[in-house]
This record gives structure tokens, C-alpha cells and sequence, in this order.
């Protein structure tokens, strides 16, 4: 047996705000997060939750209520049609909706328990603090470092030639003493080569005049 019941829920938002973004297609699809497609003329079909949801308009008083048929894929064909009216009434901290669901299928009673509180009402409080900036911000992300691909063959290069730099033992300087021994020992052997030639010429010329004396010894 069809039965009735009553929700309410308080809503970030303004009587007329929440009544254009239920009429409206792309404010009731963000709003709720399934598409939707909807109409502010008395008559006209409507539909939310990707076709989940059908019906269409019987009453609607801008800023104040809205009155639609509803029915889901769930229900046979002997289930008539149900109704939903939303009532909308200014409060402090924002807009009390009342829902008032009737003549809804006795098997079908998810939606009192937590189906219009879990794909309504929560989505709704969701969507309208972030369009006033109650809603928290989420933190920036951090920016990650570039994996090998994405660095570009001319950087690759010459990111490993610095850390082959960096890599290599440093030459120890030569200590320049050997350098100046070397260098002095040089020196030394050709001053010794110059002086060997004077020496012996030396020696020649002090030979010649014993070698006269000599000879003239021999001749007395």
C-alpha cells in the first residue's frame, strides 16, 4: 500500500536560489551530480539521475514551491506515478526545505530512510557552501619532479657530464723541486762538458815544452 512521509533539511542557500538550480538542467546535474533535465513551465517532463528519475511539473511558485511527479526505474508498472512537494521557507542559516513524498510504493521506502538524505539533501549542502566559499579548499599539489622521460636529451647530457666532473679524483699538482733539480743537473753536465775540452787543451800546451826539453837533452 502507497504510504506518505515527511523530510526536512536546512540548505546553504536562498529560497530562490534553490528553486532556480532544481528547474534549471545544468544546476540540478552539479548539484546533485547526476544529469538532469528540467523546466520551469507547468507540464513539461523532467528527469535527474541520468534518467534514474522521471516526471514533470503540476505546481511551481518562484522562490516558494515546487511540485513534480516522480517515479524511478524501480517502479512496476502497476505503481502509479508518486508526487514530491518541496516547500521552501527562509530560516537564519539559510532555506528549510520540507519534502513531503506521497503516495510512494510501500517497497519502495530506501528513499525516506537514506535516499533523498544521500543523493539530495548532503550533495545540496556540498554544492551551495562552495559556491558561497564555506566549503573547505582543498590543499595545492605539490609539484613533482619530472620523470627521465620528460627531461629533455641536451639536459640529460649535461646533467651526467657535471656529475662526471664531480665523479673524477682530482690530479695532484707535481711538486716543481724535481723540475728544478733536473733543470740544475743539466747545468752541471755541461759546464763539466765545456770545462773537459779547456782542461785538455791545458794539458797539451804544459806537454810541449817538456817534450823540447826532452829533445834537446837527447841532442847534447
Amino acid at each position: 500500500m502507497p504510504y506518505t512521509f515527511i523530510l526536512t533539511a536546512t540548505i546553504p542557500a536562498s529560497p530562490q536560489e534553490i528553486y532556480e538550480a532544481w528547474l534549471d538542467s545544468l544546476g540540478h546535474s552539479e548539484m546533485t551530480g547526476g544529469e538532469a533535465r528540467m523546466s520551469e513551465e507547468i507540464g513539461a517532463e523532467v528527469s535527474a539521475w541520468d534518467d534514474y528519475i522521471s516526471g514533470r511539473n503540476l505546481e511551481l511558485i518562484p522562490g516558494e514551491r515546487i511540485v513534480q511527479t516522480w517515479r524511478t526505474s524501480e517502479f512496476t508498472d502497476e505503481d502509479e506515478d508518486s508526487v514530491i512537494s518541496i516547500v521552501l521557507a527562509e530560516v537564519d542559516d539559510g532555506t528549510l526545505l520540507t519534502l513531503e513524498h506521497s503516495n510512494v510504493p510501500d517497497e519502495q521506502r530506501s528513499y525516506e530512510e537514506s535516499g533523498w538524505q544521500s543523493h539530495y539533501f548532503e550533495p545540496m549542502v556540498a554544492y551551495f557552501a562552495r559556491l558561497r566559499g564555506d566549503a573547505p579548499s582543498e590543499p595545492p599539489e605539490q609539484p613533482t619532479r619530472p620523470s627521465p622521460a620528460e627531461v629533455p636529451p641536451q639536459r640529460t647530457a649535461k646533467r651526467a657530464a657535471k656529475t662526471a666532473r664531480k665523479a673524477k679524483p682530482v690530479a695532484k699538482t707535481k711538486s716543481k723541486r724535481p723540475a728544478q733539480r733536473t733543470k740544475t743537473a743539466k747545468k752541471k753536465i755541461k759546464a763539466k762538458a765545456t770545462k773537459r775540452p779547456a782542461a785538455a787543451a791545458k794539458r797539451r800546451k804544459n806537454a810541449k815544452p817538456a817534450a823540447r826539453k826532452s829533445a834537446r837533452r837527447k841532442r847534447k
